[in-house]
């Protein structure tokens, strides 16, 4: 069924004599034989709030890049203000009020916070060249200005600290600041919100409130179809390089949402059908980490899926990383299938049965320039060996193609590097590894951060099916409806502490939130 056309999707209440701050006629971009953007038409109004949806790999990424100067488009053109803008550069778009925060941050790392923040105004001054010294008072007042905004702190101790230094959700936060220094009229904004708190998620709201009243437009490129509901605003959604649907973000369902980027029917209630108790596989008891958690016990049975979650100072990111070995305990014990394990690296915890899929795919998980298949056969390559002791290529190679039309991984040539994959497609691929090593424990962390509608449905089924299978799975996540939809009984961390474990049954996302900002004290009573 084709998508509505965009014509019909407009709204209807829409003041068409209103000035637009971009205009984008026909735009289209080719990279040698993809067409990444097909014949792209947009206005972007000033004081205007936009949600760009859709797959990863439709286009969204290619579109904001041609409105920030960092790609030229193959064909059409582009207005600002009215006016016909040629020779478009990343410079040019700085200086004619076109500020982007890319979901790499792009801050620059042995840079302080001031520097980092007040740099694109001078090299807006100077076009592009600092032959001259960076006028430190001009960053620091440029720097405070905008921390202010995004509620960080303006001490000379924090303007000093080198950006590296910083938690990511501060770097974040201190990209956004970034963005809002400069007199801008549209601040793009792509995956904002992945590293942020739910109160921090508040904050960037009131920022984004405070733009759109003073005219600013924002273009956030997200996948939070909650948030996007929630902040309001103008809905675009791609597929294939079109733009296919733009209309009142409030008027779009998430299953229309779904539908009109994937073209397919979404699930939009509960993966899980209520489980009996299994037998036990996993105990945990009186683990501990100093400085990060401390008296942590549960118990996990086969064929449960247990969701840990919490505010980021919670414990819950050291958890995972000390059940799969990679920042081992100081204290407690961990027993698999009843049998004490001493896991001081990842290499034991592999050996145990624990597979761990982390939580940055791209520092942590992945080889980006190593093909898929390297990357598929990374924990299985004893099993891959010849009696000489070498890779059998024939069997690594069928092994790949299998796991890719199992977990369907959308890819031209398994031999292909897997950062020529979109995040969804590299994160099927991640987690395809850790299959292949049959774990009897499978840690997600974070299994659909940075990841569209579509392959999220895709890594909920393969979730499904492993744990159906005996498997049991953890998933720490701060996606709510994820962990509700996905998991037996959700786990809450507050101050290094596993304060209480509830069933999903009848749970609300507003009944789990309550719990994660109240760090909900009582525990008395409830099974561990």
């Amino acid at each position: 069924m084709a998508a509505q056309p965009i014509e019909q999707a407009l709204p209807t209440t829409r003041d068409s004599s209103a000035t637009a701050f971009i205009e984008l006629h026909e735009i289209h971009k080719r990279f040698g034989g993809v067409h990444a953007l097909k014949g792209v038409s947009l206005n972007i109004e000033p004081g205007q709030i936009y949600h760009l949806l859709g797959e990863n790999g439709c286009g969204k990424s290619t579109l904001i890049k041609v409105i920030a100067g960092a790609h030229p488009a193959s064909s059409g053109h582009l207005k600002v203000n009215g006016e016909t803008v040629s020779d478009f550069s990343s410079i040019k778009a700085l200086s004619l009020g076109i500020e982007t925060v890319y979901q790499d941050l792009s801050l620059l790392p042995n840079l302080t916070v001031a520097e980092n923040i007040g740099l694109s105004q001078q090299l807006v001054k100077s076009n592009g060249k600092l032959y001259r010294k960076l006028d430190s008072a001009a960053l620091i007042q440029t720097a405070k200005q905008a921390l202010r905004i995004v509620e960080l702190p303006v001490t000379p101790t924090f303007l000093n600290t080198q950006v590296d230094r910083l938690p990511i959700a501060t770097r974040q936060l201190v990209a956004i600041a970034r963005a809002v220094a400069g007199s801008a009229g549209l601040v793009i904004m792509d995956e904002p919100t992945t590293a942020l708190t739910k109160s921090e998620v508040d904050n960037l709201i009131a920022v984004v409130r405070k733009l759109q009243a003073e005219g600013v437009a924002v273009l956030f490129v997200t996948h939070k179809l909650d948030e996007c509901k929630e902040i309001g605003g103008i809905g675009l959604v791609m597929r294939d390089g079109e733009l296919v649907c733009q209309c009142d973000i409030a008027d779009l369902s998430k299953q229309r949402i779904g539908y009109l980027m994937t073209g397919r029917e979404i699930e939009q209630g509960r993966y899980r059908a209520p489980q009996q108790a299994g037998e036990r596989l996993l105990t945990v008891n009186q683990l501990g980490k100093t400085g990060a958690f401390s008296n942590v016990n549960f118990s996990l049975a086969k064929g449960e899926i247990l969701g840990i979650t919490g505010l980021l100072d919670s414990g819950r990111n050291e958890l995972p990383k000390a059940l799969a070995g990679v920042e081992p305990a100081s204290e407690g014990t961990i027993q698999l299938n009843g049998r004490l394990l001493s896991l001081h690296q990842v290499d034991d915890a592999v050996k145990a049965g624990i597979g761990y899929v982390p939580e940055d795919r791209l520092t942590e998980g992945l080889f980006l320039d190593k093909p898929i298949l390297d990357n598929a056969v990374m924990g299985i390559l004893d099993k891959l060996r010849g009696q000489l002791g070498l890779i059998d290529k024939h069997r690594a190679t069928e092994h790949t193609e299998n796991m890719v039309n199992d977990l369907a991984v959308v890819a031209s040539d398994v031999k292909a590097p897997v950062k020529s994959l979109s995040g969804g497609n590299q994160q099927k691929v991640l987690i395809g590894r850790w299959l292949a090593t049959d774990p009897q424990l499978l840690i997600l962390h974070g299994p659909t951060v940075g990841v569209d509608v579509g392959s999220k449905d895709t890594i909920y089924r393969i979730i499904q099916q492993q744990a159906e299978s005996g498997m049991g799975v953890i998933i720490i996540s701060d996606d709510l409806p994820e962990l509700i939809q996905n998991c037996d009984r959700i786990a809450v961390m507050s101050d290094g502490r596993m304060k209480t474990i509830v069933p999903v049954e009848e749970l609300t996302e507003q009944q789990l939130y309550t719990h994660i900002a109240s760090g909900n004290k009582a525990t008395q009573g409830v099974a561990l």
